[in-house]
């Protein structure tokens, strides 16, 4: 392969190459690379795109955003790879969520540092999701031989069943690859010992905590009288939007919840929903812009979270406490790590819907109480997510790896 010329910047003139299987706004992935691409641009960074196919949502905003984009589509190669590295002489390589080993074995072997910033379990779980399909229990061991039977094949509905098949080799083979990488940026220290117990070392392995969308702070919830509950994300199973409805089946104090979002298993939440007769009290409004739902949230009295998934994050309930709401969510994954029980809203036994229910309604009853709890979770996203302070030291991660290379090219 033909080498990339070996040009060092400084942090100011620095070319960022993000790789991306996807473009538009479809979820935490896809709004961490806006946001972080629109800060380091306003750096002085230039920002380009490797990515997979177009799906048409919004692809205007990233034409916009980056000012080189090299599709793969659907079949990506090295040879594609090649071509854009020569074309855009990155210093470094920001990857995101790419699983195709010829794109990795590229990147890998381009003599560019990569950095991979891991969003969510897809490297080393075969399914993605950290959890058993029937029983919905979370999978605490690495990747290993055991998980062929279980999840090596597995079942997937997106517009039809699908089978879908997972080569546990394969999977071996893109961990091997990602552990050669200069830096792998995870959000939680659940994530950190996931990548531990799977052969990363802890020394390539930092802990990077995300920020949300921008929004104004002068803007904070009336608390109104509707008694307004708002879920927003992916409505997928993993998020647990049917143990949700379950939940709210069980409250009894007047309440209206709107779900925002959309995903493969919207129709049987909605069929979940009208069966237990909530359809007077839960309306599912699909995906809207972070734009419209600044009024919800002015509105809000409540952000619930029923991810029964081990979340990395679960950046979702800083999108409320930024407007001053306290969070009720399940204790899965990452999510201790930010919401504290009592403090800034309620950490909830794993799939325990009635005491989900119970929170919820407590902060709806006692709405003193839930405005307290909202802004400490205000205070607390405002001191620990800025934006400024996440690209200040995303960009010294990535001046770190550059001297690294120097040193290693001078030896």
């Amino acid at each position: 392969m033909a080498q990339r010329r070996a040009v060092f910047r400084d942090a100011q003139g620095m070319r960022t190459l993000f790789v991306h299987e996807r473009v538009g706004p479809y979820g935490g992935a896809e709004a961490n690379i806006s946001l972080s691409a629109n800060e380091l641009k306003r750096r002085g960074h230039t920002v380009g795109l490797i990515h997979g196919p177009l799906r048409g949502k919004n692809e205007g905003e990233w034409n916009e955003l980056f000012s080189a984009r090299y599709p793969m589509g659907h079949k990506p190669d090295r040879a594609t790879v090649q071509a854009a590295l020569w074309d855009f002489q990155p210093d470094i390589i920001y990857l995101h969520k790419m699983s195709d080993l010829e794109v990795l074995q590229g990147l890998s072997a381009s003599g560019t540092p990569v950095v991979r910033m891991i969003h969510d379990h897809d490297l080393y779980c075969m399914r993605g999701c950290k959890y058993f399909y029937f029983t919905r229990k979370i999978c605490k061991r690495p990747l290993s031989a055991y998980c062929v039977f279980p999840c090596g094949g597995f079942l997937r509905k997106a517009g039809g069943w699908r089978f879908r098949w997972v080569s546990y080799l394969a999977k071996k083979k893109e961990l091997r690859l990602n552990r050669h990488f200069q830096r792998l940026i995870v959000a939680t220290q659940y994530m950190k010992d996931e990548l531990l117990v799977n052969g990363f070392s802890s020394s390539r392995i930092q802990i990077l905590p995300p920020v949300t969308h921008y929004s104004d702070p002068g803007l904070r919830s009336s608390f109104s009288s509707r008694n307004l509950v708002l879920y927003v994300g992916q409505i997928i199973r993993g998020k647990g939007v049917d143990v949700l409805l379950e939940s709210l089946a069980q409250v009894t104090s007047p309440f209206m919840c709107l779900i925002f979002g959309d995903g493969n298993h919207r129709s049987y939440c909605e069929k979940l929903s009208r069966k237990l007769g909530l359809q007077d009290k839960v309306i599912f409004k699909g995906f809207v812009s972070q734009e419209e739902l600044k009024a919800y949230y002015q509105e809000c009295s409540a952000v619930v979270m029923s991810s029964v998934w081990p979340e990395p994050f679960g950046a979702a309930g800083l999108e409320g406490m930024r407007y001053g709401l306290p969070v009720v969510a399940f204790d899965a994954g990452g999510i201790r790590e930010w919401l504290t029980d009592g403090y800034n809203g309620f950490l909830v036994p794993w799939m325990d819907r009635t005491a989900f229910a119970a929170r919820v309604q407590q902060l709806l009853a006692h709405k003193d109480q839930a405005q307290e709890m909202g802004e400490r979770g205000r205070q607390m996203v405002a001191e620990e997510h800025d934006l400024n302070r996440y690209v200040e030291l995303l960009d010294q991660t990535f001046q770190e790896v550059l001297a690294e290379t120097r040193e290693k090219a001078v030896v």
